[in-house]
């Protein structure tokens, strides 16, 4: 439904579809859509048969034909079926958001942004760390300001965020960038200025195809460099932190960016969260006929896997 509210939202209560109930829909994005204004949970796609009292349907193809009226799907399986998914609800018209990373490869993303424009609908890649309460205030601070270098550690406990997740071990599961993409989302977002990847490091399991840990090296202007520092056989709790250095003293983002400290300072920060930055975001694009496809920290992974040397480290099972 199209209106306009108290808060000058035009996006009232439409319908939207979630498709693949998972770990992360049923953490992240079914609240996220519960307390949204603009959209109402209408249908899900599912082959284990959805959410407890909604509306499923087995396939993409059995929601475009029986549910004509919902014009909105959020899809949040892996990323190597998600494309077909994508595809089909696109050319039926629909404004789609795609979990991230937003595809298997860099190539059927292209594709998809295009087959969108062409329809004249909304394409969402969504870095759902990019709306966490530190991004934009790190932005701010960081905008006008010259970054010497920055230092990320992102390490967290598969086990404990991906249980059982076979998938995230094939190919196009990313492994370790699967985590470690949302640290480069951040930093793309937030350095002022461009940087590149100069060296990668690989740690594969010697029964799997993807890293379990990955060290990345980036240069950028002069002398400034960029380390990132990625890990799936840290115990919990994470540590999401990344450290950035300028002339005008040190900026820390913690726990996520949850946290901001600049020069020894803990910064206030807005209360929000980040899907509901995601949805928010995805109806602000909706209501102007708009596209946001940020491919920026996919690229870093893509370079990583094309520069990275890799070494095989101990096998790895869910469980010890």
């Amino acid at each position: 439904m199209t209106a306009t509210s108290s808060s000058g939202r035009q996006l009232i209560g439409a319908d939207l579809a979630l498709a693949g109930i998972g770990k992360i829909a049923r953490d992240q994005h079914v609240p996220a859509i519960e307390t949204s204004e603009a959209f109402t949970l209408a249908a899900t796609v599912s082959h284990s048969g959805g959410l407890d009292g909604m509306e499923n349907h087995a396939e993409i193809e059995d929601l475009i034909a029986d549910r004509p009226d919902i014009g909105i799907v959020s899809l949040t399986m892996p990323p190597l079926p998600r494309f077909d998914y994508a595809m089909k609800a696109l050319a039926a018209g629909k404004h789609v958001m795609l979990e991230k990373p937003p595809g298997a490869t860099l190539s059927e993303v292209h594709k998809l942004q295009r087959l969108a424009q062409a329809k004249g609908v909304t394409l969402y890649a969504s870095w759902h760390v990019k709306h966490a309460p530190g991004v934009a205030a790190a932005r701010a601070w960081l905008r006008d300001r010259t970054v010497t270098g920055m230092r990320i550690t992102w390490h967290e406990d598969v086990r404990v965020h991906h249980p059982g997740q076979d998938w995230i071990w094939e190919p196009a599961g990313l492994g370790v960038f699967d985590t470690g993409v949302n640290a480069l989302s951040i930093m793309v977002e937030i350095l002022p200025v461009e940087v590149h990847l100069r060296e990668a490091d690989l740690k594969v399991p010697g029964n799997r195809q993807m890293p379990i840990a990955a060290k990345l090296d980036f240069a950028g202007p002069g002398d400034m460099k960029v380390t990132a520092d990625f890990d799936f056989r840290h115990e919990d709790p994470p540590t999401w932190d990344m450290e950035i250095d300028t002339t005008d003293g040190p900026l820390k983002l913690l726990d996520a960016a949850t946290k901001m400290i600049v020069n020894g300072q803990e910064q206030a920060l807005p209360d929000q969260t980040e899907y509901g930055g995601v949805y928010h975001r995805f109806a602000e694009l909706i209501e102007t006929g708009q596209s946001d496809v940020d491919l920026r920290p996919f690229r870093h992974v893509a370079d990583a896997m094309l520069l990275g040397t890799r070494e095989t480290v101990a096998d790895f099972h869910h469980e010890d």
